[in-house]
């Protein structure tokens, strides 16, 4: 897969291509519904497959200090539409400038000008131009003069099990459905519902950092942990023990067991909110290495112990029930 930063990196000569546009973050179930659509018009036509989504977040350009949490990297955010079959993954700074033009302006000087699409593939909820005064109806008005087709995929929803807590919701839910969204999964990971947030990603939520050194404290009780310096908008999940998955970069085919504190460690009346990792079975130094976790299940709150022996006696159930929720022997 291609991997372009701005229309510059354009290869000369470059034809026409189907394209999808948006912010794709989480790259959830949607939106991997989306890209297949994508692709699957793209090879019917014989043309590259593109993905054209932007950086950094357009809200945060738009009004400074709103940028949602990120449920993806933009390098992961690339792994993952790689993983779909796209041919050209395309990063379009995201300026005001660019935020200025309107929706004819944006078609004819990005879409036609720049990139030659034949085909726009969006999803049904989708705008575009200045002030977000173009939609799928316009776009389909602007193909017909420009030459391309337009299509406006329906949003893809999942059920929502019955007594099931909406997230951010205090009462359970009748049965239903529900939208997949980046705001719906932001919802769950905010709630610690990391099961809710997996069904609509279509995978654990995963959060990436470098590992920094902490306090000390779990190595003298026994538990060492690896302390994650997280990206400034990451979606770090409510506060709580998680079972995980535990991956380093430089070995992203080995998963390690991993219960996973996130919060502010009440019993040693903590400020800071952290997370940190307990591998499960090894002994290794992780400092300094960029690792990710893969949240499975939450499996408690956290809780102040008058006494670290009491901590540590949780802790060592905490581990029993990571091994039990990630199917791994007692």
């Amino acid at each position: 897969m291609q991997r372009w930063r701005g229309l510059s990196d354009l290869p000369s000569g470059w034809g026409r291509c189907v394209i999808t546009i948006g912010v794709f973050d989480g790259v959830h179930r949607g939106h991997q519904a989306l890209i297949a659509s994508t692709v699957a018009a793209a090879r019917s036509r014989g043309l590259p497959s593109v993905v054209l989504t932007f950086d950094p977040h357009p809200s945060e350009v738009l009004r400074p200090g709103s940028h949602p949490a990120q449920l993806t990297t933009l390098r992961r955010k690339a792994e993952l539409v790689e993983q779909l079959g796209v041919d050209v993954f395309a990063v379009l700074p995201f300026t005001l400038e660019l935020s200025r033009l309107s929706p004819h302006e944006f078609v004819h000087e990005v879409l036609v000008d720049r990139l030659h699409v034949a085909a726009v593939v969006v999803g049904e909820n989708f705008t575009f131009g200045h002030k977000a005064a173009g939609d799928v109806a316009l776009l389909r008005t602007l193909g017909r003069r420009f030459g391309f087709a337009a299509y406006g995929a329906e949003l893809q929803v999942g059920a929502l099990p019955t007594g099931a807590d909406e997230p951010g919701s205090a009462e359970a839910q009748p049965a239903g459905e529900i939208t997949f969204s980046s705001t719906y999964v932001r919802s769950c990971i905010d709630a610690g519902d990391v099961v809710a947030a997996a069904e609509a990603l279509g995978r654990p939520h995963r959060l990436e950092g470098i590992v920094v050194r902490g306090a000390g404290r779990g190595h003298g009780l026994g538990f060492p942990t690896a302390n994650l310096s997280t990206a400034r908008f990451a979606a770090v999940p409510a506060d709580g023990i998680y079972s995980c998955w535990f991956t380093r970069s430089s070995e992203p085919g080995r998963r390690l067991p991993a219960a996973v504190s996130v919060g502010t460690n009440p019993t040693f009346s903590g400020r800071e909110r952290t997370v940190e990792a307990f591998v499960l079975d090894v002994e290794e130094d992780f400092y300094g290495q960029h690792v990710a976790l893969d949240f499975v299940q939450r499996l408690r709150d956290q809780i102040r112990f008058d006494e670290p022996a009491g901590l540590v006696a949780q802790m060592d159930d905490d581990v029993v029930r990571t091994r039990q929720t990630l199917g791994l022997p007692t």
